[in-house]
């Protein structure tokens, strides 16, 4: 997730901003509430810290299974259609 800075802030505090980046933070530059820019590392990468590389390797395994559900086989064509249904019913 991206942290929000105005212009102003990212240029008085710009070393710090340089240092979350190396660490991996994102960062949104607006000027006058919009977004103008999006300071991230060169290589495009987020470094990851040990918690959040633990907990990442915890939702993949966990992806891997699966959640029970209880409603049987599905696919999203029978979805889709349902939804169709629903709104013409």
């Amino acid at each position: 997730m991206s942290k929000t800075i105005t212009l102003r802030a990212a240029n008085q505090a710009f070393s710090r901003c340089i240092r979350e980046v190396e660490a991996g933070e994102e960062f949104v530059i607006t000027r006058n509430g919009k977004a103008v820019a999006r300071l991230i590392s060169a290589d495009g990468k987020r470094v990851l810290t040990p918690a959040q590389e633990a907990a990442r390797v915890r939702a993949l395994e966990i992806m891997k299974q699966g959640w029970p559900l209880n409603v049987g086989r599905f696919n999203r064509d029978e979805i889709y259609q349902e939804r169709i249904d629903r709104y013409r019913g």
